[in-house]
């Protein structure tokens, strides 16, 4: 192993992750890693709370210092992704025209917005929002307030954006497809909370509406057109829509695909040495037995970890609990466990939703006497994600009246170590 190649395509956080690991679990060899931005690998999370609120610096949002990567003698090459795989020949080719030969080669090609075929959508002001870059645009066309935006999307990126263009002191009106925003992650009693806490703070919600149609003047973006009939003037329209995980050229490659690239519990695709990592990988989960694509971050670093182990043949699976979080105005909030699992259920809760701190517990099956744990969700309140976490992995069956009962610590409910 210590001769062969190990190529990294795309240039994320599970790339750099699996670099890094790479690296600390001995590997000597050559380890080329090859990104389609033209900047060295980012955090995502910050680029819609932190960074885009000017509270982070560059710095902050980066995988690993540049100097890192020659540091550790790591051939980041930016603005070249791979968009060619020889699985025969073990090869792959980059938009240079070059060809590199790999021993194992690990797919990280994570995923792009889901992008709308809206009448203009070329205007200057209307935008989507991935990227480093699209960060910086939009903190620079938010901070002086004033704006009239138009978010269209209304899951956790839409809030998050409409959270952060308020704060700015912008007028924010936010269209979406369901009832109650958020309600396929969260459900309609906790959805209901997130928007009250928007429209606290001045947020406009149109629910559920889409967008018509955009309307501009001398090719600038004034109006938002929507299904219902209503005009929305805009200075500035963000479409938050979703996004798709990158598969072209993995497709192309023959991998087997279906909701991103399905790889095993080792992250391991259907191609021999060929591993795949982040939102792109539709990975199968040892806890509930089904394919999992998750697009959060937590996803992504411990993935970037399993598939380098894995890549150098050690015994590794992608066997943590999915983790993510939020911030929107004075709420933090950070979720644990299968949206699968809880989807449809009603959470059970652990607190008041009055108080502002709280935690909503996703019984399996919906069980509100007992039985186990599948997600928590805790609202303003700090290190409980850890037994959260644990009670889940654990399959604790738990009462769920104590649960319930903020007197009772959490970790009375595991099992004595």
């Amino acid at each position: 192993m210590a001769s062969e190649r190990m190529i990294i395509a795309g240039g994320g956080l599970a790339g750099a992750t699996a670099a890094k690991t790479l690296r600390s679990e001995g590997f000597q060899g050559p380890i080329t890693m090859l990104s389609a931005e033209d900047r060295v690998p980012y955090l995502r999370p910050p680029l819609s709370k932190e960074f885009l609120l000017g509270k982070e610096d560059e710095e902050k949002v980066s995988v690993v210092p540049a100097a890192w990567y020659a540091e550790n003698d790591v051939d980041l090459r930016i603005s070249n992704p791979v968009v060619g795989i020889d699985t025969t020949s073990h090869s792959v080719t980059l938009r240079d025209g070059q060809g590199l030969g790999y021993g194992k080669l690990l797919v990280a090609t994570g995923a792009q917005p889901r992008r709308i075929p809206l009448p203009g959508m070329d205007l200057e002001g209307v935008m989507t929002f991935r990227t480093f870059e699209d960060s910086l645009r939009l903190q620079a066309l938010l901070r002086e307030g004033g704006q009239r935006v138009v978010m269209v999307g209304s899951g956790w990126i839409g809030m998050e954006l409409a959270a952060a263009a308020r704060s700015y002191g912008n007028d924010v009106a936010l269209m979406g497809l369901e009832d109650i925003p958020l309600s396929a992650a969260v459900g309609p009693e906790l959805g209901t909370y997130f928007r009250k806490l928007h429209e606290d703070e001045g947020v406009r919600f149109l629910l559920p509406a889409s967008a018509a149609g955009i309307d501009g003047k001398n090719g600038r973006v004034v109006a938002v057109r929507t299904s219902a009939g209503e005009t929305l003037p805009a200075d500035l329209v963000i479409i938050a829509v979703g996004v798709v995980p990158d598969t072209s050229v993995a497709g192309k490659a023959g991998l087997a695909l279906d909701n991103g690239i399905l790889v095993d519990a080792s992250l391991r695709t259907s191609a021999a040495d060929v591993h795949a990592a982040g939102d792109v990988a539709n990975a199968l989960h040892p806890f509930t037995g089904e394919h999992h694509r998750s697009e959060h971050w937590a996803n992504a670093l411990n993935g970037g970890k399993v598939a380098a182990k894995a890549m150098l043949g050690q015994e590794a699976t992608l066997d943590v609990v999915p983790y993510f979080y939020t911030d929107q105005f004075t709420l933090s909030m950070e979720y644990s466990g299968f949206p699968s699992l809880a989807a449809g259920v009603s959470p059970v809760l652990r607190g008041s939703l009055d108080d502002g701190s709280f935690i909503a517990f996703w019984m399996r099956d919906g069980r509100t006497d007992h039985g186990e744990v599948v997600a928590g969700m805790s609202v303003n309140q700090r290190r409980v994600q850890k037994p959260i976490k644990a009670l889940i992995s654990g399959r604790v069956d738990v009462d769920v009246s104590r649960l319930t009962d903020p007197g009772i610590p959490l970790e009375e409910f595991l099992p004595a170590e």
